[in-house]
């Protein structure tokens, strides 16, 4: 049954030849893999004039050179992102790139915040859509934390059915939103150019304004440029484009870079144009919608539309994390389960982790994560800094053809990258903290995890030292009665043929162990018993003292001790509840003795 609901859930297995199969095309890419980016034209734009509102609604006309100093940040980082996907085509973006120009300690400061940021992605996108939801049916609103937990197991159930399934159904609703967002821009365009829109609603450009400053205007910057987070995706997931990789990934984030940046302009020029100022009832994309198309059936295709991007913006993270976390756990840094290909040939353990992280922060926070959302930014541009000095130094350092531009290019990315991150901490360092924790913590784990693979390695390895030599075998069976379990033990550790067998009891009382003595030496008169009286009732510590004796007593010889352990299994899961876990505690305990092997021997009971 279990394993008929699980096919139900994600499908059946596929063969390891069907991988091909499960590669993206350009159009399907750009859908799964872009839309946490393009997501963010539903809160990147407010976010600029939320900043700017400090000083006043005259202020908004400077939010247009804001929105075109954004545009010259998504430009190079594109550039240098295209560069990245050529220079390291088997993906892993910021994490290999700062790995392999900057030294290990960068790599891992990218690839922990990444991981980081990616399961932040997922919480404040599904919440971010909750939202939306609920404020349309404010009934729900209770139940924030339950539908938002909801859908990210749905998003987890449909990527664990395959890259290709997921991108199937996840690419209607993100090509509809651009299709709204572009109509929506194009009828707003339209208003404003044959006069419907009344010129006295915004300020005109170039207007003085008393109490700006550079601070406030670089604050502004920082925080539109949250915009930009989820641009570092595509890089990361070369390994899932179809051939060649490398070419339809680079037209793909081309096609990413072009669609953001019409939508971004688009919508910070009709919110200037509008007059529009943000308010906790109606976000900028919706007063927009209603001023261009009135309350009618486009503002609520255009609502619907921005609430399920901002859920399915959590998907980048999906398509992602699993692909970075392989890099990482190639490289030792993180657990080799990451490596392993689920039933459908995703990485579903990434995945599966991916989606617990995220329930965990949602039910945290229940469910009110948009404070999470500096940390969530603040997480990309430290990997985009990074990413883009180490391009720096990899021109710098190789100097090919036509090194000067790719290099001025990235000068400039991660110039504008680092001004961005400093911005945040020093203006947003009350959210932004957690950062001097989490990333340290995640690098010591990174470490630690390394040193033990490091260690391991050289144990494993077949080499010219001898074994020692094993001239003969004792197994010792712990028993607990005279029952059919017992006797079915014994009798595999008879048809071993070794040289010694011995059985122990563990008596609570000095009567009983007398009594069990006598009746074991008329049914097993061949097979020696050892008891042991326990005043204190315990079992497995004399087991372990007797082994320790046997053990070095026959150590000098040559001879390995083994222990039969009898284990009778009900018929149903639910029976061992019934019964105590003797075997399963004395196995546990011994697992810790280097020498000593363990056998264990079961018993189906039938009924």
């Amino acid at each position: 049954m279990k394993s008929s609901f699980k096919r139900y859930l994600i499908g059946r297995p596929l063969k390891s030849d069907a991988l091909g199969e499960q590669k993206l095309n350009k159009t399907k890419a750009l859908a799964i893999l872009s839309s946490d980016a393009l997501s963010s034209v539903a809160y990147g734009p407010e976010q600029i004039l939320l900043v700017l509102m400090a000083v006043g609604a005259a202020a908004f006309w400077y939010s247009l050179p804001i929105a075109a100093g954004v545009v010259v940040l998504l430009v190079a980082l594109i550039l240098s992102y295209r560069q990245v996907i050529f220079a390291y085509p088997h993906g892993g973006g910021a994490y290999v790139v700062s790995r392999e120009n900057l030294g290990v300690n960068a790599g891992l400061v990218a690839g922990g915040s990444l991981l980081v940021d990616y399961i932040l992605t997922v919480a404040v996108s599904v919440s971010a859509g909750t939202d939306a939801i609920t404020s349309a049916f404010p009934s729900l609103h209770e139940h924030n934390v339950a539908i938002a937990v909801f859908f990210v197991i749905c998003l987890t159930i449909l990527n664990l059915r395959g890259v290709t399934e997921s991108a199937s159904v996840l690419a209607y609703p993100v090509y509809l939103f651009i299709l709204a967002m572009l109509i929506l821009i194009t009828v707003g365009m339209y208003n404003v150019v044959t006069g419907q829109v009344p010129a006295d609603l915004r300020t005109t450009v170039g207007t003085p304004v008393a109490g700006i400053s550079l601070f406030l205007l670089l604050k502004a910057f920082a925080s539109g440029s949250s915009a930009l987070t989820g641009v570092e995706a595509i890089s990361n997931a070369i390994p899932n484009f179809k051939e060649p990789g490398p070419n339809n990934a680079a037209k793909t984030l081309l096609a990413m870079g072009v669609i953001l940046a019409v939508l971004f302009v688009g919508i910070v020029s009709l919110a200037y144009f509008y007059g529009v100022v943000p308010n906790a009832e109606a976000t900028i994309v919706s007063q927009i919608a209603e001023a261009s198309f009135g309350r009618n059936i486009f503002y609520y295709i255009v609502q619907g539309m921005t609430a399920l991007i901002l859920v399915l913006a959590a998907n980048t993270g999906y398509s992602a994390f699993p692909l970075l976390a392989v890099n990482l756990s190639k490289d030792g840094f993180i657990p080799r389960i990451f490596q392993i290909r689920g039933d459908r040939l995703g990485y579903s353990n990434g995945i599966i982790m991916l989606g617990a992280a995220a329930i965990v922060l949602i039910v945290f926070f229940e469910g009110a994560t948009e404070h999470l959302i500096p940390l969530y930014a603040v997480g990309v541009f430290i990997p985009f800094t990074l990413a883009q000095t180490g391009m720096m130094r990899k021109w710098w350092r190789e100097k090919p053809t036509g090194w000067v531009a790719k290099f001025t290019i990235n000068t400039i990315g991660a110039l504008i990258s680092f001004v961005v991150a400093m911005m945040f901490f020093v203006t947003k360092l009350s959210q932004v903290w957690p950062v001097f924790i989490f990333l340290p913590v995640i690098i010591w784990m990174f470490h630690h995890i390394k040193k033990h693979y490091d260690a391991v390695g050289p144990q494993l390895k077949l080499d010219a030292e001898e074994l020692p030599e094993i001239t003969g075998n004792v197994l010792i069976v712990p028993v607990a009665g005279i029952t059919k379990v017992v006797e079915n033990s014994l009798h595999y550790a008879q048809s071993l043929h070794v040289d010694k067998i011995i059985a122990f009891y563990v008596a609570f009382d000095h009567a009983d162990a007398k009594a069990f003595e006598e009746k074991w030496k008329a049914w097993q008169p061949t097979i020696r018993i050892v008891t042991y009286y326990s005043p204190y009732r315990s079992i497995t510590l004399p087991l372990t003292k007797f082994i320790d004796k046997v053990e070095h007593q026959f150590a000098k010889t040559g001879q390995r001790v083994s222990v039969v352990i009898p284990q009778f299994f009900p018929k149903k899961g639910w029976q061992h509840l019934l019964h105590n876990q003797s075997s399963l505690l004395i196995r546990t305990s011994l697992l810790f003795h280097r020498n000593v092997v363990i056998i264990t021997i079961p018993f189906h009971l039938q009924k």
